[in-house]
Parts: structure tokens; sequence; C-alpha cells
């Protein structure tokens, strides 16, 4: 049940292409190929290529909606550290993966073993998984913290645009 994540060996390096194709595609996302190649003043051949590279790279891993929770409903958000029984890291994966509320989570270093993000409609919905966390026996302690705001949203490009790799491009509008 544990999701993979890529190691050094497998990950690819990302060139200034790469990433303005990226932003142009969550910026953009309905628009087609040939639409990202002119905006990019890259071959379309090139847009292809490359979007297929880095789908089975794993780097673009889906072109779904993005959905604000608050908007949906789902405006009271927590994140809730949890110490759990040793060995039952796979255990505690699946029953987290069945609580809908439970829209991430991690294994952890530290002072607990998993980081949870919860969303709910209301404080009485977050109890009510809060309470459901609590009854099982994966499950030795948990903390919760409430968000009050978002001060910095999930995001990608500011760590992209800092890391990208100067690579010689092939792609005429790239190249020095």
């Amino acid at each position: 049940m544990l999701l993979h994540s890529p190691t050094v060996a497998e990950q690819i390096a990302l060139d200034a292409l790469d990433v303005d194709l990226l932003g142009a595609v969550a910026d953009h996302p309905r628009a087609g190929v040939l639409e990202l190649s002119r905006r990019l003043r890259v071959a379309r051949g090139t847009v292809q290529a490359r979007l297929d590279r880095l789908e089975r790279a794993g780097v673009v891993t889906g072109y779904g909606p993005d959905v604000d929770l608050p908007a949906a409903g789902f405006g009271v958000q927590a994140f809730v550290t949890l110490e759990i029984a040793q060995g039952e890291l796979d255990d505690v994966a699946e029953a987290l993966a069945a609580l809908p509320a439970v829209i991430e989570a991690y294994a952890t270093t530290g002072s607990s073993d998993v980081l949870c993000r919860l969303a709910a409609s209301s404080h009485e919905d977050l109890q009510a998984t809060l309470l459901a966390l609590g009854r099982s026996p994966l499950v030795a302690r948990s903390t919760s913290v409430v968000v009050l705001s978002t001060l910095v949203a999930p995001r990608w490009r500011p760590l992209l645009a800092d890391r990208r790799r100067e690579t010689p491009s092939r792609a005429p509008a790239y190249r020095d």
C-alpha cells in the first residue's frame, strides 16, 4: 500500500524547457500540445516528446482539476501526527486510505511515525474522524493541530525554477 518515491538515480534532470512546459500545462490545463508549442515557441513534436518523457518519469502524474477543498464544502483542515505500533506501517496506511477525510499521509521521522492532513466540513466532522483514528488499535497516540489559515499554498514552481538544470537544449527558443 505504500507509495513509491523515486530514488535519486530514478529522478530526471529538468531543464528550462521542462520547467516552462510544466508551468504552461498548469496555467492552461485544457491546452493541447499544439497550443502549448505555440505558447513556448517550440515544435509540437518537442512538446509531445517532453510531456511523454515527464509522464514516463512520473514527474507529471495527471491532468485532473485542482480542487479547492473549502470551496467544495470542506473548510476545516487539520494536521495529525500519529505514533503507531511498531511494524504496522502497511496496515496503518491501509486504514488511513479507508478514511475519506484523510487527504494526505506520510511516514515521518522524529517523535511521531505518521503525519496526516485531514479535511472536514465542520469541527464536528473533524472530531468524528479524530475519534475514529483514536479507536484504532494500530494508533498508540495522536496529536492534532487545526489549520487557521493558509500562508503558503501547496506549490512547486519556485522549487523547480530555483533548481532547474541549465542543460543545452535542442529547442531554438531555449538556446543561449
